[in-house]
């Protein structure tokens, strides 16, 4: 699986990490589970020619001591279709500067 993973925190970064997602994204199914829901202006073609399977997303776990943010685009609505694919480079980048926003924000140093 791809995915990029901040490891080592301290309890008290991990709550931090836990909070901000409470606040921005879309709560799971589980504890520690949120979906980061893509926009729609960031989508693949794939996933543009198949709306009707959104919302997509990309699945954010938190655990003990890490957050695994994966590069795997799901749909809301579907689970084998083309429109199920890794993030695409613009989708990766995007996933990557909220990591950097609210790393920075949230003073996490792991």
């Amino acid at each position: 699986m791809r995915q990029f993973v901040i490891d080592d925190l301290s309890p008290m970064e991990r709550d931090n990490i836990d909070s901000y997602l409470k606040r921005t994204l879309t709560a799971g199914p589980m504890v520690g589970l949120y979906w980061f829901v893509l926009p729609p202006d960031l989508l693949s073609e794939a996933q543009q020619g198949h709306e009707d399977h959104g919302p997509f997303y990309l699945a954010v776990e938190v655990e003990r001591s890490l957050v695994r943010f994966e590069f795997l685009v799901r749909s809301k609505s579907n689970l084998h279709c083309t429109c199920i694919a890794h993030a695409t480079p613009m989708q990766r980048q995007f996933v990557l500067d909220f990591i950097d926003k609210m790393v920075t924000e949230e003073m996490i140093y792991s």
